[in-house]
């Protein structure tokens, strides 16, 4: 039997199961990016502040290490959107990567592969098509992100280098997911893998950047970021550059295929390692079960948030120096002064963090779907477990993780900025305050997951989608002009801008109350339906 026969039905398969989240994320990250270039060319409209700008961030370690190097500091494209090249083609990659993970190592690990192979299936179908679908959806995205940033003002050649920059990063993420689904017997440790390739290309990049003498920029060539802002997208565009990921792409994918005739369907490259006979007295109750579950996840985002946390309070201390034209200082000075603009930019940063956060309550209450569809969850709640336990354990994790994460990135960056102003005592309560206030949005998001797992267990990836929403609204919505009874969808709309901003009890009681509504009608409903 050919090796590929049936890969044009797991395509078609699998742009039916994605057919929301595929064309909602797409919209995401393109939105993103003319967003930021549209607000750009409205504010850089003089080359001397533009100029100035690129410098003072040239001159943030901090900024350079989290955002990249700007090349060409009298580019408006370049200025405009050097916050999305490096940290885009990061998002981009990590979507690629989940998506190989999911339509591959998800697939053998609840069993459907296996009966699909029961038919007419090549040994290399499944893989094919994963990537195929992954590496369409990337490409796509980065063309359409090069039209809307035409269409937003910025030249032809360098829209293109910047979308397929994009799509370059995705492509080469795509092939790391294909080899970290044939190492583990598990999709969630194979998206871990993926993560821990992604965090250290970021890394690796962030080296190469920020070297003061340039003694170590040849680090950033290590990365697969790193190729992806070396292209230099409206700064010489250099299209050679993404011959590298797909050379990469296509090693990868070689060693992928390699991996998959050395092992068994649904095995994986590494067998696990086998527990203790015997659980310990620390995992006999739902909840210990569920912190063991959760507890590696929560310690990569803590780490993450912590170190994000410190790089935002730092940059911070230095965030006066982007305003250098006289009518931006008026500005600054009707606002409060420099203490008025770094905490607008505190606020801001601290409400982004909320999105992040968001997105591990997200993850943390999917869990509950994956335990139920990989038939752990009906042996559990066979014992003396009850329903109500088995998820109220995961729903308090989310909880309790997505407020952990926030107030490590609030403290983290208290600590920074205090310890760069001089006024620690004073700084550190005022930023765990305004990572506090983002709980009940993010607390909202998670409940909504929680609602669809009971309600409609099987749109319950809806969250993602749900998210996505918000997140286009929430921080585009005044940009486009949308009307303000659709910014008011978002939760993260109604939260406090703290620190510095006026605070209002009433948003933050009504969002507290409809997540916690929303999280008891998830019981309730729950309880009514069939496992499974």
């Amino acid at each position: 039997m050919n090796d590929f026969v049936g890969t044009g039905t797991l395509v078609r398969l699998a742009l039916r199961r994605d057919r929301l989240l595929i064309p909602v994320w797409i919209v995401v990250f393109v939105i993103s990016a003319a967003g930021s270039a549209k607000a750009s060319i409205d504010l850089y409209s003089d080359q001397n502040a533009l100029a100035e700008a690129a410098r003072t961030s040239n001159a943030s370690p901090a900024l350079v290490s989290l955002y990249g190097r700007i090349f060409d500091e009298s580019s408006l494209g370049e200025v405009s959107l050097f916050k999305l090249t490096a940290f885009g083609a990061l998002l981009v990659a990590l979507l690629a990567g989940i998506l190989v993970v999911r339509h591959t190592r998800t697939e053998e690990e609840s069993g459907r592969l296996e009966l699909l192979s029961a038919g007419v299936l090549g040994r290399y179908a499944a893989l094919t098509a994963a990537l195929i679908v992954s590496a369409g959806t990337v490409i796509v995205l980065g063309l359409v992100t090069a039209l809307a940033l035409m269409g937003s003002g910025l030249d032809t050649k360098g829209s293109f280098a910047f979308g397929l920059m994009w799509a370059g990063a995705g492509l080469a993420f795509a092939g790391v997911g294909a080899v970290t689904a044939q190492v583990t017997e598990s999709a969630r440790a194979a998206n871990g893998l993926t993560a821990v390739v992604l965090g250290v290309a970021y890394v690796l990049r962030a080296i190469g950047d920020s070297s003061a003498d340039g003694g170590t920029q040849w680090v950033s060539w290590l990365s697969p970021i790193g190729w992806s802002q070396q292209v230099r997208a409206y700064a010489g565009d250099r299209f050679v550059v993404l011959l590298i990921p797909v050379v990469f792409l296509v090693v990868l994918i070689a060693a992928a295929t390699a991996l998959i005739r050395r092992r068994d369907l649904g095995a994986g490259l590494v067998p696990p390692r086998p527990g203790p006979p015997r659980a310990a007295a620390s995992l006999r109750s739902p909840l210990a079960l569920a912190w063991r579950l959760h507890r590696g996840s929560f310690y990569a985002w803590g780490f993450a948030f912590l170190l994000l946390g410190l790089l935002v309070g730092n940059i911070a201390s230095n965030v006066d120096g982007f305003v250098t034209s006289d009518s931006a200082k008026e500005m600054v000075q009707k606002l409060g002064g420099v203490e008025g603009i770094t905490d607008a930019f505190l606020a801001t940063e601290m409400g982004v963090m909320g999105l992040l956060a968001s997105a591990f309550g997200i993850q943390a209450a999917l869990r509950l779907r994956s335990e139920e569809t990989a038939l752990r969850a009906e042996p559990l709640l066979a014992t003396g477990v009850t329903r109500s336990r088995w998820l109220g354990s995961h729903v308090l994790m989310a909880l309790l993780g997505t407020g952990a994460l926030i107030l490590i990135a609030g403290l983290g960056s208290g600590i920074s900025s205090g310890a760069s102003l001089g006024n620690m005592g004073r700084q550190v309560p005022r930023m765990l305050g305004a990572a506090a206030v983002q709980l009940p949005a993010i607390w909202l998001v998670t409940a909504l997951v929680v609602i669809l797992f009971g309600f409609a267990p099987k749109l319950v990836t809806g969250g993602w989608v749900l998210y996505g929403v918000f997140l286009l609204i929430g921080q585009f919505g005044e940009i486009f002009n949308l009307p303000q009874w659709m910014i008011n969808l978002s939760p993260y709309g109604h939260t406090p801008r703290l620190p510095g901003g006026d605070f209002s009890v009433t948003p933050v009681l009504w969002l507290t109350a409809i997540a916690a509504a929303l999280t008891l009608a998830g019981f309730a409903t729950f309880r009514r339906r069939d496992i499974g």
